[in-house]
Formats: structure tokens, sequence, C-alpha cells
């Protein structure tokens, strides 16, 4: 119920009837009081304890109590300044009344949603309760316009309005900007769980499984296929034809486990009669087909061959030795399935297989865990991809319609539809199949934290069930689904008219059949295993955040041997009250949220209802990021170098005609010495003796330490003085005998010291280039 609709009739307006209590001159909205949760106050003539004690119950302290005359208005400004100060400020979108008026009873104020946020693209992976809460939130804006706009949580709010929600309750992640939020503010969503709830999602990534935990996939998710590739179209193609092969061999053992049990019942109720009379033929009518034995050693070579696969005998043969049928011979074999297990054929001397068909099916329950729930029908449900709340689902047994289905439906390929295997040997109550829905909460993603729900509630069908009828009213227990139809005539009147049980009236029902402990040895067990497997596969895909939560809404079915089967799992779970199970349960498990969420951050021994801690992970610590601020750290070696004996043929004045101007030093780089004009280069002829001119070209000088260089011999303190340069040999390279001295050129002009402005020459020269541009190298100098 909304604002303003429990204080008067729905649709009343104040003023208008004796029971508009707003109205009534002197009374005093409570703060901490939902709307929709408030009983009519005391009369006039109660007395002023009564109502003193009755404020005090809805949260209004007693400080504020004090004055009989204390406008509401203060109320307002003091609870609003206690919640400013305590950063008790909240934000719904939705129709959510329970968080709404738990949080006002801890103190919270609300910030409301003055304006319609930008409408959100229609998402296929919204949670189910996503479409009622629209619905309820039409009707809740409505009956807001016409609310009494002096209540005084509608004072506190407009107090608030300028200032930051910490709590964010919404229907969805995408109602709010979720990378904009700071710090210090709560959301109930996490970002890309698609892994998870979507429908695609799961089944991709339970293939992962045994990388992360382990545990087998098959053990409790029944296979599944996406068929959004021609890969997947074909894997799962071949898991319906060996479904369809050891179906067959089911049948032969079915059927004559079956007229074993004619035949005892037959015998007990005959007597002492004739014997032969006891005998039950296989065959009901001469209208049935006959099917050679032929079939069943085909379906026998098929299992065989699947065995050997698992136990890795096929790895030295060929692809088409590996091959169990041609195509030809399995459109042949499913056509004769397809009449075996319509009751339109049977197979002759069925009998003389038994022993090889069972012993085969014992073979294969040992390694595939979901042969129990395979039935003889072969039944596949299929689900749009990425769609909830059981919208577009069918179940089929003919894979030629199947593939239809999915080649006529040009979508997507995120779009596209999920097969998964369904459960054909579920537990009945009554004939009627249930399903199971169960909560868990996420606070944390590193380190995973899981918490629990204690309590669950089971969903009934409408119909009996019944694997002749593939209509989804018989197979699909979503509340969205029954809640459009009736309740058939001739299922039990022991079932609840709203098709809804508590969890311990299961309980309560098993312990009258003698089954009382499966539920605490056997079906809660599996169910936290598998929540604990899914969450830890699909940790790395989530976007963790921190001071964010969700909860979530798991469905599992029950096999006859109790065992629970994961079916999907739903974001933002459906808490609409629309049976009294619903109303008591989702109202309680909303309450025990804010506990654990909020009451939790204060007191962490505080009471958390019935939420109990599932799975809480070791840290795990990431690793530094240092981007593109790499580097690699060492210590460089180099050879060292023999000192070349000094040149005594080289003159310097000579040699350094041929070499290209440097740069000049600065003036003031050597001291003692008056600038003066350069000088200008002389160009005297260096000659080989035969006649070969060589153009010499010294490098420029390395920035090498002092210590390993080997300097020139040259003292300056006369004019005229002589720089001794150390001898460089040149070899031509294209002659098989060259010249190797240089002619000895002198000159008879003074040494000038403007040179020295030229860069200081090395005393190693590594290496001279010749005009062909050939490398020289200085030749090593004996020993």
């Amino acid at each position: 119920m909304t604002r303003g609709s429990a204080t008067r009739g729905r649709g009343t307006r104040p003023g208008r009837g004796a029971q508009a209590v707003e109205g009534s001159k002197g009374e005093v909205p409570e703060a901490g009081m939902e709307p929709g949760e408030r009983k009519r106050l005391p009369s006039a003539a109660a007395s002023e304890g009564e109502q003193r004690e009755h404020k005090l119950k809805r949260g209004i302290p007693q400080d504020l109590l004090s004055s009989p005359k204390l406008d509401k208005y203060k109320i307002a400004r003091q609870l609003t300044d206690k919640a400013v100060k305590e950063k008790k400020i909240f934000s719904i979108y939705g129709h959510y009344p329970v968080i709404r008026a738990t949080l006002r009873r801890k103190g919270w104020v609300e910030k409301k949603f003055h304006f319609l946020p930008k409408p959100v693209a229609k998402v296929e992976g919204d949670g189910e309760g996503v479409a009622e809460n629209r619905c309820s939130e039409g009707k809740e804006n409505q009956e807001e316009a016409l609310e009494n706009t002096d209540d005084i949580h509608d004072v506190m709010s407009r107090l608030v309005k300028n200032e930051m929600p910490y709590f964010l309750w919404t229907l969805k992640r995408g109602i709010v900007d979720y990378h904009s939020l700071s710090c210090d503010q709560m959301l109930n969503h996490y970002g890309k769980t698609a892994a998870f709830t979507t429908k695609i999602g799961l089944c991709v990534n339970m293939r992962t499984l045994p990388w992360y935990v382990q545990a087998d996939p098959d053990s409790f998710f029944p296979r599944c296929y996406g068929l959004c590739t021609e890969s997947d179209k074909q894997e799962f193609l071949d898991d319906f034809r060996r479904t369809v092969a050891s179906s067959i061999l089911r049948w032969v053992v079915s059927q004559q486990n079956g007229n074993k049990s004619k035949r005892k019942s037959k015998e007990e109720e005959a007597g002492d009669s004739d014997p032969s009379s006891k005998k039950v033929p296989e065959s009901t009518g001469s209208r049935l087909m006959g099917l050679s034995g032929q079939l069943v050693d085909a379906a026998c070579k098929v299992c065989e061959a699947y065995l050997g696969r698992l136990e890795h005998k096929d790895i030295d043969l060929s692809e088409d030795a590996a091959e169990d049928l041609t195509e030809d011979e399995w459109k042949d074999l499913i056509q004769q399935y397809y009449s075996l297990v319509g009751g339109n054929a049977f197979i002759s001397n069925s009998r003389n297989h038994f022993s090889q068909c069972q012993a085969l099916l014992n073979k294969i329950t040992a390694v595939n865990p979901q042969t129990e729930i395979d039935g003889l029908r072969n039944i596949w449900i299929i689900k749009p991809a990425a769609k909830s709340r059981g919208r577009d689902i069918m179940c089929m047994n003919h894979v030629e319609e199947i593939l239809e289905l999915v080649a006529a439906d040009h979508l997507p390929a995120k779009d596209k539809w999920v097969v998964q295997k369904y459960i054909e040997t579920p537990l009945l109550i009554y004939d009627t199949k249930f399903d199971i829905r169960q909560w868990f909460l996420v606070t944390d993603w590193n380190p995973l934290t899981i918490w629990f729900y204690k309590e669950s509630y089971l969903r009934f069908s409408t119909r009996r069930f019944s694997l002749d009828n593939l209509d989804s009213a018989v197979h699909l227990c979503n509340s969205s689904i029954q809640k459009h139809l009736k309740n058939d005539e001739g299922r039990s009147p022991l079932l609840p008219c709203h098709n809804t049980w508590t969890s311990t009236r299961f309980q309560e029902y098993l312990q009258k059949r003698g089954r009382g402990a499966v539920w605490s040895s056997v079906i809660y067990p599996s169910m936290k295993r598998a929540v604990t497997n899914t969450m830890r596969v699909a940790q790395g895909r989530v976007e963790p955040r921190k001071n964010s939560f969700e909860l979530y809404g798991a469905d599992f079915i029950l096999g006859r041997d109790f065992k629970p089967w994961l079916i999907e799992i739903n974001s933002s779970p459906t808490m609409h009250a629309s049976t009294p199970v619903t109303a008591q349960l989702c109202a309680q498990v909303q309450e025990d949220t804010i506990k654990v969420v909020v009451d939790r951050r204060v007191d962490r021994n505080c009471d958390i209802g019935n939420f109990e801690l599932l799975w809480r992970q070791p840290a795990v610590e990431l690793p530094p990021f240092q981007g593109s601020d790499l580097f690699v750290e060492g210590v460089g070696t180099r050879k060292a170098k023999r000192q070349m004996p000094p040149i005594s043929t080289f003159d310097s004045a000579s040699s350094l005609s041929d070499i290209q101007p440097l740069k000049e030093r600065c003036p003031s780089a050597l001291p003692g010495l008056a600038p003066a004009p350069p000088c200008t280069a002389l160009q005297p002829d260096l000659r080989m003796k035969d006649e070969k001119v060589l153009a010499c070209t010294l490098p420029l000088p390395l920035n090498r330490p002092a210590g390993r260089s080997a300097k020139v011999n040259c003292d300056l303190s006369e004019p005229g003085s002589r720089m001794e340069l150390p001898t460089c040999h040149l070899q031509h390279l294209g002659h098989t005998a060259p010249n190797t001295g240089l002619t000895k050129v002198e000159s008879d002009k003074r040494w000038d010291p403007n040179l020295l402005k030229v860069h200081p020459l090395r005393s190693v020269l590594p290496s001279m280039k010749t005009v062909e541009g050939a490398q020289c190298l200085p030749p090593r100098p004996s020993a």
C-alpha cells in the first residue's frame, strides 16, 4: 500500500469522510512511520499516555514528545538535522514500501525522486521483479500526487532535497549513474552480472567451472547449449542423438521392469489361476508397428562409442571411423525412436536385449550424473538467451523443430536461443510440479562474501504434471505465468489455492512421509553448494564495487531423488506480495537485508534475521599496475681495448688539413689563452706511394670515462710546439698488397694556438672509412 492509502480508503481525498485521520486537528503523523503500514491513530477519547506510548513505538524520541504543542515542522527539522549529521539519507526508485518503512524506523530520511529519471533502454536481462515494480510504481506515483503534502515525511524529504543520499535502492542498476557514485554511497546492484543472471551467461560460464572449483557442473546444472554459432548447434545435435540412443536402451529396460511389476500384480490377484493367463504381451494391439532388434543394436553401438570417447579410445581412430552412424542412419533411427516413445511402435523380443542394455546404462550412469533426469522423451526446454519471467519459453522433443525455430529467428547473437535439457523426472507433490525460490545476498566480490537465506518458498503449477502435454502452464512454475491461469479442476485439493508453500510447510510434508531428514541432509546443503560454485566461477566477470550489495533469487527443481538442480538466477527478484506466503517472506527478507547491509556496518554482532554467512574467501591482493613505467636495472659490460702505440710519422698540422671543421669551443673553455681569429686550415697533399689518394675522416669524440681513454701527449707551454698523435695505419681493402705507410709531410709553419679551438682528438681511432666506403680498422700491435 502506498502513501496515504493506509490512513484513509484508497482514492479517498482528505476531508471526504470521518476516516481522514490526517485532516483531524491536533493529530500529527509520526516520524519513521511508513504510510503503507500506518494504523489509525488513537481517538481523541484515548488517554494521553496511550498516545505517547503509540508514538514511541513508531520511532519518535521521548524528548520530542515533552511538549504537546510542539510543531510538526520543528520535529521534522530536528529529525532531519540528526539524519544529515549521521549520513542517513536514502532514495528509493520503485515500489518498495518495506524498505522505506524499515529505513525510516532506523532514523533514515528519504530524499524523493521529484522528477522521473530519463527512460532507460529496455534490456532483456531485466530481473523478474522489474515488471511488477513498474506496475506498482505507476499506481504509487498516481497516489502520491493525491496525498497530503503536509505529511511529516514530505516535510523531511523537502528539507534534504539538496543533500546527497547515502543509500540507494533501485529497480536495476541503470537507473542511476553507477560510476559517478562516491565511495560512501550504497547501491543495491553490481555491474556486469550477466555472467550468471542471464541464461546465456550461466550456460557459457558453467563450462569453465572445473577451472575454478573442483566440482562437476553436470552434477547440479542441467546441460545447456547456446545456439548462437554452428559449432554450438552441432554440440547440441550430438547430445540429442546420444540421448536418443540411451533413451532406447532405457525403454527396453523399463519395458521389462514394467512387465515384471505387472506380472507380479497379476499373480497376486489371480492366486492359483492358470499360469498361462499370467503372461503379459509386449504389444497391446495389432495396430502398433513392430521394430526390429537392429534398432537396439544401433543404439548400443552409439552408447559404446560414447563410453569409448570418454575413455579416449578414439584418439588413434580416423574421423570417419570414429563416427557412430551415417546421416541417413541417424535420420532413420530418430524417426523410429519418435514412433517408439510416442506409443505407436514396439520392439519385438526386447527381453533378449535386456541384459546388454542394463549393463550399458549402468556404465553411462557411472560417468554421467544427469542420466536420471533424461527420461524417455528427450524433452528440451528452449529459452531466449537474455529474457526472464518465463517469456517465450517452450518445451520441445523433436530436434527438427528446434533447429527450424532457431534458423527462422534472425536475431543478434546476444538474443539467440538457449536450449537446456528438461528434467523429465521431477519430484511431484500430489502429482503437481513445483520449484523452489531461494534467496541469497552478495555483499562483496573481493573477498567474495555470500549470505544464504534460511527460508524459501515453493511455487506450484496450476496443472497436473504430464509429459504428454508440453504446454508451458504444466512445466513452468514462474509466478508471472501461473498468475494468469486458473487451477485445474483435476488438481489435488490438498494443494493451496494460491500455489505457494513455505519451506517450513514443505519440511512438514516430508516429515509426514518419513523423509524429514532429507531437507537438512540433501536439499539445503546441495542448494548452498550450487550457489557457492556459481558465484565463484562468475567472480572474475562481475564489476566489483565496495559499498554495493545485491539480493538474488535462485530457482531450483528437485529430482525424484530429492537432488536440487539449479535452473537460473534472477537479479531484482520479485518482492510483490501476491500470496500470503510471499507477503510474509518477501517483507521478511527485505528487512533482514537491511540488517545485514546497514546495521552490521555499525555492529558486527547485530541481529541479521534469517541470513547466515555462506561463503567468505580470503581477500585476493591485486598486482600493482605500473603502466608504461617499466625499466630495466643493471650494469653494462664492455670488452677493454688495448692502448695503441704512438704514430711517429704522422704530422699534426698536415693531418688537420683534411678534417672537416668541427664545433669550436668557447674561448672561456681554456683560460689563459687570448682569443684570436680562426686560422685557415692547411691543405697539403697526402699521397700514397702508388699515387692513390685516401680520404681520412676522423669520428666525433665519444663520451667515455676519462680513465679509459688514451690522451694525446701534447705540451703547449711554448709557441710552435707540436702535438704528437698516435700512429694510424691505413689499409686499402681493394688491393692484395696495399701500401701501409703514409708519406711524411712536414710543415715549416708555426703552430697557431687558435687551433686549440678545434675539438681535441682522441687517441683511439675506432674506425676510418676510405673513399669507396670500406671500413678500415687499426691493426693490432705486435706483442
